[in-house]
């Protein structure tokens, strides 16, 4: 058995990174996808494709929508898709994918800190699990897998 995983959310520290090298130090069969994580070129994908904006407002919807053509198709193709909350950001987009992947029946696995447990309560409660490391989230996907 083989999963497609989306990993979303936060992407100013190294979590998608322990998670890849997780399985791969377990041989899991997992195809991993994520969304843009270089900031400033998901910001500015809009003004560099289709032309630079005068107000944040139209900048950021081009650059939105533009980001949501790889985003849904990952989302749909996952079997599984995990969801990291930071401390530092607010991740509303992180909190619109669990939400679309909720709807789409898609298992979720969500990544924070306990800190976070009261404010990502509705979040966690539709997910399958809830991570605060992701060497769990490494451990769920090997236990499913085997």
């Amino acid at each position: 058995m083989s999963f497609k995983i989306y990993l979303s959310g936060e992407i100013h520290s190294d979590w998608r990174e322990k998670i890849s090298e997780g399985i791969k130090e377990k041989g899991l069969e997992i195809e991993i996808k994520s969304p843009v994580t270089n900031h400033e070129a998901s910001d500015d994908c809009g003004d560099n494709i289709l032309g630079a904006e005068t107000e944040s407002f139209w900048k950021d919807h081009k650059a939105a929508k533009i980001n949501a053509i790889r985003i849904r198709k990952h989302i749909e193709d996952a079997d599984v898709v995990v969801i990291r909350f930071g401390n530092k950001y607010k991740q509303w987009n992180a909190a619109f994918d669990a939400g679309y992947a909720a709807a789409l029946g898609k298992s979720i696995i969500t990544l924070h800190d306990e800190e976070l447990t009261h404010a990502l309560k509705e979040v966690d409660a539709a997910a399958q699990a809830t991570c605060t490391t992701p060497e769990q989230v490494v451990e769920i996907l090997a236990y499913t897998l085997t």
